[in-house]
C-alpha cells in the first residue's frame, strides 16, 4: 500500500499557498468576478473548535470551484477585533485589550491557516486597527453631515438643508426628524444663535445626539444592546441591567425603514431570515390619535393600527419608562404604581414582548378623555406597552385585542364590544367585520370607518393618518474602552466634529480600563484628551462606538484595504461589487445585516459605492453541535461503572472530556491524568473496556465537549476534518459531531491515493484509453458535483465522490484520462492531497488554475439493457442486451436464451410482448 503522508504533503502546499501567493486577488475586467465572504469573527481567546470552520469550509469549497470555472474569485478574511472580552479581561489582569486581541488573531490565524482556506490573506483587515478605523470614523462624519429628503428619497447633504432653511424655513421642507422639531422661517433660522441653528440640527442628522432609554449595566460600566441582555441581567458575566435615560448617540436608521424592506425583494435569502428582518422593522399603517388629560394639559400621543374600534377604548396603557406614566401618578396611587414601575421598566423589551402570561399593570389614578365621544377613561401602566415601539401608549380595546382583552380580565376592566361577531371565545380582531356601538362610523365596514376617523382626526386638529415602524434609531454609542473613539469635540455643551484630516481618532492610554470615579467612561482617565482649534481646546466625546460599527462596511475595505486616500477606491468597489455569497449565522438576522444593509445604502446614496444591497445570495450554516461522553462513578466511591453495566448498580453520570475516548472507549490512564482527583480511580469494565455513555449537546467547555480542530488535523489531517464537517449533514442544519465517524472519511481519502500508485507505493498512472465503466464512474461525479455546486449542497457531492471512488478501485482504474480530472474534482473539498497528485501527474502549478472537468451526458447513455423474462408472469431469466436491437430481434434472442427454453419445454409462446429497454413478457 502506497504511503498518504498527510503532515508532509498539507504543511508543503500551505507554504506553496503562501509563497505563491495563489490566493492573491486583483481586479481583472476579462474575468467575471466572484466575490466570497465569510461573516468574520471575533477572535476569542478559546480559538477555534470544530464547530466554528463549518461555513468557512463551505465557502472556501464555492470559492476554489469558481476559480476551476475561471471566476476572478475575492475570498477574503479579517477579524472583528472590537469587543467586550478582550476589554473585561484587561479590567481583571491591567493587560491592554490590543495585546489580548493580537494573541488572539494570531492563534485565530495560525489554525485557519492549517485548516488550508483559500484566503487572500495580504486583504486581511482588523476593526481595532486605527487605519481600518479611521475609515468608520470617516462614515460616522459623513452621517453627521447628512439628513434624509423625502422627496429624494435619499441622504443629502446637511449643507443644502442649511441652505433652504436660510431661504425658506422648514415648512414645506420633506425630510426625516425628530417628532418634536418646531416648524419654523427663514427669518427665525436667520435670527437664530449659533448654538439653537446646531440644536436644530441635530434633529435632522443621519447620526445624532439625543436623550434615550437605554440598556444600562452599572457593574460592566455601559450601555448594552437589547441583544446583550437577558431576563434583565447581562448577558455576559450575569450582571443586573436597569433602564435609564441617558444622552446617547443614534443612528436614524428608521429613515431607511421602507428601502430596507423594499431590499429584502432583490436579495437571494431564506424566507425565514427576510421575515426576521420584516418583522423587526415592522411596518404599521394607522394613525395617531391625542388623548387630553382630564384636569391637566398634557396630552397623551397614541399610534394605533386600528383606529375604527376607538369607541371601543376603556382605558389607556403606558410603557413603564414613560415620562407620563410617573407624572400622572395620583397621591392615592403613588406608593403602589411607583413601586409597579420601578420594577416594571427594568424588564428588558424582549422579555416583556415573551413573556405573555404574566399579566402585570398599576392604575395611576388619573383619566384620559376620548376624543370621539368624550368619555373618561382610565389611564394605567402596563409592562406589555413599550417604550420602543409607536408612541409607548396604547388605546386599549378590549374586544378586539387579545391582551387587552387579558389584561381587562385580570383587573376587571370594562370590555365593550364594536365589531360585529361572536364574544364567545373571548377578544377577535374583527377585520372586515361591521362597526357596531361606535357613533357616527357605526354601520361602516373597517377600510371605510378608518377613513372616516382619520378625516375626523385631521380636521379637528387631534390626530392624523400616520406610517408607524417598530424599529427605533440604533443606539450607537457605548461607555466603553475598547472601541473607536467618535470623532467629535463638544463646544457650548454641542457637539462638533473634528477636522478630516486630523482621522483618525486614535484611541489614548488610560492607566485603568473602568469607568473613573465620577462615573464617566473610561476615556475620562485619559489625558489630555481634548481637541485644539482655532478658538480653543475642547474636550472629546467619551463614549466609544458599538461593536457593529466596524463590521457594518467591512466588505467593502476588503476590495481595497491598503488605500490611505479613500475608504476604498470606486473603481475597485464597482468592480467587485455586492458579495455574491455570504455565509454566517442566522443570530445576526436583526443586528449586523440590518446595520450592513443601512450603511451600504447610505454609500450609495453617497455615490462612493454602485450597489444598495450588500449580500446577493446569503447562506446560514447550522450549527455543529458537540457530542458528551459520559462516565458512570459509583455513588460514595472513585469507581467508574462501564455503560453496558450501570444499570446493576447505584450511579451517577458525569461528562468526561472527548479527548481521550475514542469510538467511545475511554483511555484509562489519561483518564488518570485528566484531573487530580482521578488520579485513583479504579473501573469495573466490560470485555476488559470501560464504554462510554453519550448524548448530543451544545458545545461547550463546561460539558467537556469541544473538539479543537488541531487535534483532528494532527490525527487525521486538515482534508480529512474538511471533508467530515461537508459529510455531516446539510450545511443548513444543526448537527451532532460524532469523531467516531471520522475514520471512514479518512480511509477514503487513503483509497483516492492509493488510485494512483501501484501496490508497491509506486505513483503509476497509465496513458492507456479508460473504457466505459471507468469514464461513466468519473462522469456521474461530475453530474452530481455541477449540480450540487448550484444548490449548495456539500454533502452529497462528498457522497458522490465516495460511490465514484469504490467503483474506480474495483475497476482497478490507474488511467490518466480518468484520475486527472478527478484530482480536480475533489480539489475545492480536500485541496492538499489534490495538489500533490496534480503535482504528480506532471503539472507545474497549482491545481486552482485547471479547468473544471466538462460533463459528457454520452458516457451516461446506456448501450445495454438486461431484460427480465416473464414466462407466465413470473420472471424466469435476464437477458444483457443491446438497447439498439430491434422488437423482432429480442424476440429472437430471447426464444434461443437456454434458460428460458427450459422453462418453455419446446413449446412455442402462445403471446409475446416486448417493451423495448423494459421488460420481455412471454405467455405459453
Amino acid at each position: 500500500m502506497a504511503e498518504y503522508n498527510f503532515r508532509e504533503i498539507e504543511q508543503k502546499w500551505q507554504g506553496y499557498w503562501k509563497e505563491k501567493g495563489t490566493f492573491k486577488a486583483e481586479v481583472d475586467t476579462h474575468r467575471p468576478k466572484f466575490y466570497s465572504l465569510d461573516m468574520f469573527p471575533y477572535p476569542s481567546g478559546a480559538g477555534l473548535h470544530v464547530g466554528h470552520p463549518l461555513g468557512y469550509i463551505a465557502s472556501d469549497i464555492v470559492s476554489r470551484f469558481k476559480m476551476l470555472k475561471g471566476f476572478n474569485v475575492l475570498h477574503p478574511m479579517g477579524y472583528d477585533s472590537f469587543g467586550l472580552p478582550a476589554e473585561q479581561y484587561a479590567i481583571q489582569t491591567g493587560q491592554h485589550p490590543a495585546i489580548t486581541t493580537e494573541q488572539n488573531i494570531t492563534r485565530y490565524t495560525e489554525q485557519l491557516k492549517n485548516i488550508g482556506f483559500a484566503f487572500d490573506w495580504d486583504r486581511e483587515v482588523r476593526t481595532s486597527d486605527p487605519s481600518y478605523y479611521k475609515w468608520t470614523q470617516w462614515i460616522f462624519m459623513q452621517l453627521f453631515n447628512s439628513y434624509y429628503d423625502q422627496d429624494a428619497d435619499k441622504a443629502v447633504s446637511i449643507s443644502s438643508l442649511i441652505s433652504r432653511f436660510e431661504k425658506e424655513g422648514n415648512a414645506n421642507i420633506k425630510a426625516v426628524c425628530d417628532d418634536d422639531t418646531p416648524t419654523f422661517s427663514a427669518a427665525e433660522w436667520n435670527a437664530f444663535s449659533e448654538k439653537e441653528k446646531q440644536e436644530m440640527l441635530l434633529k435632522y442628522r443621519l447620526t445624532f445626539l439625543a436623550e434615550t432609554t437605554v440598556n444600562w449595566c452599572p457593574a460592566l460600566g455601559t450601555v448594552l444592546s437589547n441583544d446583550e441582555v437577558k431576563d434583565g441581567f447581562s448577558e455576559r458575566g450575569g450582571h443586573p441591567v436597569e433602564r435609564k435615560k441617558m444622552m446617547q448617540w443614534s443612528m436614524r436608521i428608521t429613515a431607511y425603514a421602507d428601502r430596507l424592506l423594499q431590499g429584502l425583494e432583490k436579495v437571494d435569502w431564506s424566507e425565514p431570515i427576510k421575515e426576521m428582518q420584516r418583522n423587526w422593522i415592522g411596518k404599521s399603517i394607522g394613525a395617531e390619535v391625542l388623548f387630553d388629560v382630564k384636569g391637566s394639559d398634557k396630552k397623551i400621543k397614541v399610534f394605533t393600527t386600528r383606529v375604527d374600534t376607538i369607541f371601543g377604548v376603556t382605558y389607556l396603557a403606558l410603557a413603564p419608562e414613560s415620562d407620563l406614566a410617573a407624572e400622572l401618578v395620583t397621591e392615592d396611587q403613588r406608593e403602589t404604581a411607583e413601586a409597579y414601575i420601578q420594577v416594571a421598566k427594568n424588564r428588558s423589551e424582549r422579555e416583556r414582548m415573551s413573556d405573555v402570561k404574566t399579566i402585570s399593570g398599576a392604575f395611576t389614578g388619573s383619566y384620559a378623555i376620548n376624543p370621539f365621544n368624550g368619555e373618561e377613561i382610565q389611564i394605567w401602566v402596563a409592562d406589555y406597552v413599550l417604550a420602543g415601539y409607536g408612541t409607548g401608549a396604547v388605546m386599549a380595546v378590549p374586544a378586539h385585542d387579545e391582551r387587552d382583552y387579558n389584561f381587562a380580565k385580570h383587573f376587571g376592566l370594562e370590555i365593550r364590544q364594536v365589531i360585529e361577531g361572536s364574544m364567545e371565545n373571548g377578544s377577535f380582531p374583527g377585520k372586515g367585520g361591521l362597526i357596531i356601538n361606535s357613533g357616527f362610523i357605526s354601520g361602516l365596514y373597517m377600510k371605510e370607518a378608518m377613513q372616516k376617523c382619520i378625516e375626523f382626526l385631521e380636521e379637528k386638529g387631534i390626530g392624523k393618518g400616520k406610517i408607524q415602524y417598530r424599529m427605533r434609531d440604533a443606539i450607537f454609542t457605548r461607555q466603553r474602552y475598547w472601541g473607536e473613539p467618535l470623532p467629535v469635540y463638544f463646544k457650548d455643551g454641542l457637539p462638533y466634529l473634528i477636522e478630516e484630516k486630523d482621522l483618525p481618532l486614535v484611541l489614548p492610554e488610560v492607566d485603568k480600563y473602568l469607568p473613573t470615579e465620577d462615573g464617566e467612561p473610561p476615556l475620562g482617565r485619559a489625558k489630555d484628551w481634548t481637541y485644539k482649534t482655532a478658538d480653543g481646546e475642547y474636550p472629546l466625546e467619551l463614549s466609544t462606538m458599538p461593536g457593529w460599527a466596524g463590521s457594518s462596511w467591512y466588505f467593502f475595505r476588503y476590495m481595497d484595504p491598503k488605500n490611505e486616500a479613500v475608504f476604498a477606491d470606486k473603481s475597485k468597489t464597482d468592480y467587485w461589487g455586492a458579495v455574491d455569497l455570504y455565509i454566517g449565522g442566522s443570530e445576526h438576522a436583526t443586528g449586523h445585516l440590518l446595520y450592513s444593509r443601512f450603511w451600504t445604502k447610505f454609500l450609495y446614496d453617497l455615490g462612493v459605492v454602485n450597489i444598495d444591497e450588500p449580500f446577493q445570495k446569503m447562506i446560514n450554516q447550522g450549527m455543529i453541535q458537540g457530542r458528551s461522553n459520559f462516565v458512570y462513578r459509583l455513588k460514595g466511591s472513585n469507581t467508574f461503572v462501564s455503560y453496558g453495566l450501570k444499570e446493576q448498580y447505584d450511579t451517577s453520570a458525569m461528562h468526561v472530556d472527548v479527548n481521550i475516548v475514542h469510538n467511545d472507549q475511554l483511555n484509562l490512564d489519561k483518564f488518570k491524568a485528566w484531573r487530580p482527583d482521578l488520579a485513583d480511580a479504579e473501573f469495573i469494565l466490560e470485555d476488559g473496556k470501560y464504554l462510554c455513555g453519550s448524548e448530543v449537546e451544545k458545545m461547550s467547555k463546561s460539558k467537556y465537549n469541544v473538539v479543537n480542530p488541531d487535534d483532528i488535523i494532527e490525527r487525521y489531517g486538515a482534508d480529512t476534518l474538511r471533508l467530515y464537517e461537508m459529510f455531516l449533514g446539510p450545511l443548513e442544519q444543526f448537527k451532532p459531531w460524532n469523531t467516531n465517524g471520522i475514520d471512514g472519511v479518512y480511509k477514503f481519502l487513503r483509497k483516492v491515493w492509493n488510485l494512483y500508485h501501484n501496490t508497491a507505493g509506486e505513483f503509476a498512472v497509465s496513458d492507456e484509453k479508460a473504457n466505459k465503466e471507468e469514464l461513466k464512474a468519473l462522469h456521474k461525479a461530475i453530474k452530481k458535483m455541477e449540480e450540487d455546486m448550484a444548490n449548495y449542497s456539500f454533502n452529497t457531492s462528498v457522497s458522490s465522490f465516495m460511490i465514484c471512488v469504490n467503483e474506480l478501485t474495483a475497476l482497478k482504474c490507474n488511467k490518466r484520462e480518468v484520475l486527472e480530472p478527478l484530482a480536480v474534482l475533489i480539489s475545492p473539498y480536500a485541496p492538499h492531497i489534490a495538489e500533490e497528485l496534480w503535482s504528480l501527474l506532471g503539472h507545474s502549478g497549482s491545481i486552482t488554475t485547471a479547468k473544471f472537468p466538462e460533463f459528457k451526458e454520452e458516457y451516461l447513455v446506456e448501450s445495454n439493457f438486461e431484460y427480465p423474462v416473464m414466462i407466465n408472469g413470473k420472471m424466469r431469466a435476464k437477458l444483457d442486451l443491446p438497447l439498439s436491437l430491434s422488437v423482432s430481434e429480442i424476440e429472437k434472442s430471447a426464444l434461443a436464451d437456454a434458460t428460458v427454453q427450459k422453462w418453455l419445454e419446446g413449446k412455442a409462446p402462445k403471446k409475446v410482448i416486448i417493451v423495448p429497454g423494459k421488460i420481455v413478457n412471454l405467455v405459453v
